[in-house]
């Protein structure tokens, strides 16, 4: 800024007042920014529920975790001032961070860290990583120092430590979360009108309050493709995350917008009930993947925007192989293996698609392809929250279209009561050896025998990689270029 003596020196006469700090800003620069969400959340608690749509809006807003994980995918302090982490990777001191509170006033400190982490490995818990914590024991050493012991050896433990699931939650507050969250973010919840938007606001208490540039935040729930657009186009939205690629073309060449592509950790899957027969039939599943060409549903589901994936895992994942040779699109082999499972055709299977255009679009496609081997599809369009209640949670379907968000989430298929039903002892083994692997080559080698069993068993029919797309106007500052994990991190945006 120019100061005093700089002014006189270039022979400027503009009295000093209208340099004062924060003025002109003032002035000129908006302080509040409206996002679009493709889906609503089912609540506000990212503890309790699966849908990434929680931590879309929550996560690092409204609460708080230990560590932080960046765009880069790289982990920094949060909560947790530093750590330390012991040689064998199972014993892990944090130093956390003083003069925190919560939004009921209540103090942070290493018994409400005690406190998240025993309820997220709870009996009554449903969180999703109910697993993994319940290898994590927290010990307090004093009011700002905690022990975390971890049975298993994990070397991402600090990144999965700053993922939503690990949210810290206030003791007496907790049970009520998902409708009245109390967190140490730097926002709390305004309003939620059901079935349209929520509303955060800024919390004046926050520990550095002059860091947050958004003072309101209101998130629009708009599922349809073309009314996202309308929305971006009218104004009516300032920032579309993840909205559907299909019409982009016309923001990349207006001024007015910016068009970001991000490299993701999802994998969208055709979900498999293995629970059913004949999908029960590891001839029938590689069937349907065999049918299935995954460039055109690239091409057509998320125009062009995929890399297509062979298993439950990425390219730039650690150990990534490619499985995408196991089960290539071959209309006659597909034929074949039906015709060897006795399979008579033609067989009539359900498939759900949950709001999301991907899916939709994707369920048409995929339909389409399935019927010239024989398979006829019955698409059921449902809204999210019927596709968490009767797909995912009491598992009421046959094929489904979704896409997994989460970097670390092999263990799923370790789970037999997991909403596929993949069950073996062979991949259960083979994880719990990745799990107590702690020599990187040789975990890199675990994991791509873990991908070459899931492809072999063809557990799902494994579409892409997908690259998601934010629309936002071209001032709006601190959007995320690639996206580890599904978060609006409201404190990095402003305006410009």
């Amino acid at each position: 800024m120019l100061n005093r003596r700089h002014l006189l020196a270039a022979g400027t006469l503009a009295p000093l007042p209208m340099w004062l700090p924060g003025m002109a800003q003032a002035q000129t620069k908006k302080d509040t920014v409206v996002l679009g969400m493709t889906l609503e959340p089912p609540g506000l608690d990212p503890t309790a529920g699966a849908a990434s749509s929680i931590a879309e809006i929550t996560h690092y807003n409204l609460y708080e975790t230990l560590t932080k994980i960046n765009a880069d995918g790289s982990v920094s302090p949060l909560l947790a001032e530093s750590w330390e982490v012991s040689p064998d990777l199972k014993t892990y001191t944090f130093k956390l961070r003083k003069g925190v509170s919560f939004h009921n006033g209540e103090p942070f400190n290493a018994q409400s860290v005690k406190f998240s982490l025993d309820r997220a490995s709870g009996e009554k818990s449903t969180n999703k990583d109910k697993r993994t914590f319940a290898n994590l024991t927290a010990q307090v050493v004093d009011e700002h120092t905690v022990v975390i012991l971890n049975k298993e050896i994990d070397p991402d433990l600090l990144f999965v430590l700053g993922q939503a699931t690990s949210v810290i939650v206030e003791p007496k507050s907790a049970d009520t979360n998902a409708t009245k969250p109390i967190g140490t973010g730097p926002y709390k919840l305004g309003n939620w009108s059901k079935g349209a938007s929520i509303t955060l606001d800024a919390w004046p208490q926050y520990r550095n309050p002059g860091s947050i540039r958004i003072r309101r935040a209101t998130f629009r729930f708009i599922s349809d493709a073309a009314a996202q657009v309308a929305a971006l186009l009218a104004g009516d939205v300032d920032v579309f995350p993840r909205v559907s690629a299909r019409g982009i073309d016309q923001f990349k060449t207006n001024p007015r917008y910016q068009v970001v592509i991000s490299g993701s950790r999802a994998k969208t899957i055709v979900a498999i009930n293995e629970r059913r027969k004949p999908l029960d039939d590891v001839r029938v599943r590689r069937a349907l993947s065999a049918a299935i060409d995954r460039k055109a549903v690239i091409a057509g589901a998320a125009e062009g925007l995929g890399v297509p994936i062979g298993s439950h895992y990425v390219p730039g994942a650690f150990g990534y192989v490619d499985t995408t040779g196991i089960n290539p699109y071959d209309v006659e082999k597909a034929k074949k293996l039906l015709a060897e499972a006795g399979v008579k055709t033609p067989l009539s299977l359900s498939m759900t698609l949950p709001p999301t255009p991907y899916a939709r679009q994707g369920g048409e496609i995929i339909a389409a392809q399935l019927a010239k081997i024989g398979v006829e599809v019955k698409l059921q369009n449902v809204e999210w929250a019927q596709w968490l209640s009767g797909t995912y949670t009491n598992k009421n379907y046959d094929l489904s279209i979704i896409s997994h968000v989460e970097p670390f989430d092999l263990e799923n298929y370790s789970r037999p009561d997991y909403y596929w039903g993949y069950k073996s002892e062979k991949f259960n083994k083979l994880f719990e050896q990745i799990k107590l692997e702690a020599r990187p080559a040789d975990r890199s080698r675990l994991l791509g025998e873990a991908q070459r069993l899931l492809a072999e068993d063809a557990a799902n029919v494994y579409l892409y990689q997908p690259q998601w797309v934010t629309i936002a106007a071209k001032n709006v500052r601190g959007l995320w270029k690639d996206m580890p994990i599904f978060i609006n991190d409201l404190s990095s945006m402003y305006w410009s």
